[in-house]
């Protein structure tokens, strides 16, 4: 029989990957300087709003001639403007190895119907960037939120290359090293790393990207809500806090609260650096048992965000229902909410460990997966 469950839970045991934990510091007082019942075009909201493009640009040492907007419908929503403004001047590169890598696929070849290549790699592998022609526009993901692999750096990206890299980072951004010379789009949210709030999506433009924006129409009728030109022009507005539509002051207060408890630990270095702790944990628990695997393959590629895990014992006969009752049981026990693989990736459990997270509950978490793994294969046992 297995034995009882450990003594202590992580004091957060919340483990998802978006929306993420909150800042460790978090409490709602530190939401008391919101601009709240005011405009976002009035003085006091432009200049929160800046205040947000601009400390983004500070710890992520984002170059000063390349734009930084504040977009509606989060990463989704910036990914999707990118490629509605920008695809269909060239022939396209739709690179996938995950889900969301897949749906952006489904966007361009289906319905924006662009001549496009697709690269794609299962889950757990990725792409390799040597046999991508970037002389196309390239689209991809820089880490897979639903697989746990990421690009491990962006040395196969050239520099002289003719197409643009349009990249989703939502995971990847303030956790990882993004080579901004290698991008020329990237997109993310507030949700991921920094445990911001939903529905605000951040799009940078490289000076290159800007050049294709004025440049280049799209055959295609484009929304009011994906427009950044106006007369061949990009509307600057957009990149210095003229948003788009109406953003929640209250959560721009609540990503400027966390842009300076990034800073308190030490910038994009410091985040980092928790990150990677963080993973570790997971990482070095993986090599200590054998019943249980990174999904990613090849160490280099491992995320230090959304690490992926699978099950591997050979007494398990359903590996989907096992990891189900796994991460229900930790639900239920109010160990670690949910960490349940993602709906279209294989059985198994998806471990949120991104900087707001802490590595002493996810050093508890480790505990209870045990505890977890040996009281449900015991149960399994007993009813063969």
């Amino acid at each position: 029989m297995a034995h009882d469950h450990p003594a202590t839970r992580p004091a957060n045991p919340r483990f998802s990957s978006g929306p993420c934990a909150k800042i460790p510091t978090f409490t709602l007082d530190k939401l008391s300087d919101a601009a709240l019942g005011r405009s976002h075009r009035a003085k006091i909201g432009k200049e929160k709003l800046k205040a947000a493009i601009e400390g983004t640009r500070e710890i992520l040492g984002i170059p000063a001639d390349y734009k930084i907007g504040i977009v509606p419908a989060s990463d989704t929503g910036a990914v999707e403007m990118a490629m509605w403004s920008l695809l269909g001047a060239r022939k396209a590169t739709m690179v996938a190895w995950e889900s969301f890598g897949s749906g952006w696929v489904t966007d361009v070849v289906k319905q924006l119907k662009i001549d496009a290549e697709v690269k794609t790699a299962g889950y757990g592998e990725i792409v390799d960037f040597a046999e991508v022609d970037f002389d196309t526009d390239v689209v991809f993901t820089w880490n897979g939120t639903t697989s746990g692999v990421r690009v491990p750096n962006g040395d196969k990206i050239p520099a002289d290359r003719d197409g643009l890299t349009i990249c989703d980072a939502t995971s990847a951004a303030f956790a990882q090293d993004l080579p901004w010379d290698k991008l020329d789009v990237t997109t993310f949210s507030w949700q991921k790393v920094m445990g911001g709030e939903a529905a605000h999506g951040m799009l940078v433009l490289s000076p290159r990207a800007v050049e294709r924006l004025e440049s280049y129409t799209p055959s295609w009728p484009m929304p009011k809500i994906f427009r950044l030109t106006k007369g061949g022009k990009l509307i600057e507005g957009v990149f210095v806090g003229e948003t788009i539509n109406t953003p929640s002051m209250l959560a721009v207060e609540d990503y400027l609260v966390a842009l300076d408890w990034a800073r308190s630990v030490g910038g994009l270095k410091g985040l980092q650096a928790r990150a990677d702790a963080n993973a570790k944990v997971l990482w070095d628990f993986c090599d200590e048992h054998d019943w249980i695997e990174n999904l990613a393959i090849d160490p280099a590629t491992r995320s230090n965000t959304s690490v992926c895990l699978k099950f591997t014992d050979a007494r398990i006969k359903d590996g989907a229902a096992f990891a189900k009752a796994i991460a229900k049981k930790l639900d239920d026990y109010n160990a670690a909410y949910d960490i349940g693989a993602y709906r279209d990736a294989p059985a198994g459990l998806r471990v949120w460990c991104g900087a707001t997270v802490e590595a002493s509950d996810v050093e508890k978490l480790t505990l209870w997966l045990k505890w977890a793994f040996e009281t449900e294969i015991a149960a399994q046992t007993e009813t063969a």
